[in-house]
């Protein structure tokens, strides 16, 4: 991943909680046949390597995991908040007209070692954390254990589990830091005007780098 100097984050806790706000990562092996490429969500667990262990998975009808039985390589990508950039909000606008439209958006990259696991125990406890992880905002969470046993036996047949010990991560937040200071705060005046979840968070991104160059 391309990554000037003022766009890397590379503090583990601030990836990490990416990959946890935004689970859905880009799942990507590149085997034989090509390369495969399939969205799917991850439960972050930390303690079992120096840098997280990623564990999903997939159907069993998804060629994906033979692939990485045979040892293929994976990358994961999971996407944060993204926005678009006019040269409008810009206060260099004003005063040179000397600016183009860009796009921002956080991004991390994982690469590590994978492994296929077909244990029912723990394809069972992989699907209750990441369950109860996105259930947990709710008033009544559904839980696994709502749906009959046999139900759920039945559905783990159909699926393979996948474990990343996480060896390299990258973090990429590409928030403005490379504009002068009234643009910063021109951009995030923008982005306030927009209704749209991504856009109001990357717009606290935005105010949050710009407060740590001023710091």
């Amino acid at each position: 991943m391309y990554q000037p100097p003022h766009h890397r984050e590379d503090d583990l806790g601030t990836q990490h909680e990416l990959i946890r706000s935004h689970p859905l990562g880009l799942l990507i092996t590149a085997g034989n046949g090509g390369p495969i490429a399939n969205l799917v969500p991850f439960h972050l667990k930390t303690g079992l390597s120096s840098k997280g262990t990623l564990q999903a998975h997939i159907a069993r009808a998804n060629g994906q995991w033979r692939e990485i039985q045979a040892g293929a390589p994976v990358l994961v990508v999971f996407q944060g908040a993204e926005s678009y950039i006019t040269p409008s909000w810009y206060a260099t606008k004003q005063e040179t007209g000397k600016v183009v439209p860009t796009w921002n958006y956080v991004v991390v990259q994982v690469r590590g070692n994978a492994r296929v696991i077909e244990d029912h125990a723990w394809l069972r406890e992989q699907i209750g954390m990441l369950t109860g992880e996105n259930e947990s905002g709710r008033l009544e969470p559904w839980t696994v254990g709502d749906a009959p046993p046999d139900f759920i036996a039945a559905q783990l047949k159909g699926i393979i589990g996948i474990e990343i010990d996480i060896e390299t991560i990258d973090g990429k937040w590409k928030v403005s830091q490379n504009r002068p200071a009234a643009d910063r705060q021109g951009v995030a005046h923008g982005l306030d005007g927009i209704d749209r979840d991504s856009a109001a968070e990357m717009a606290e991104l935005v105010r949050r780098y710009d407060k740590q160059k001023q710091d």
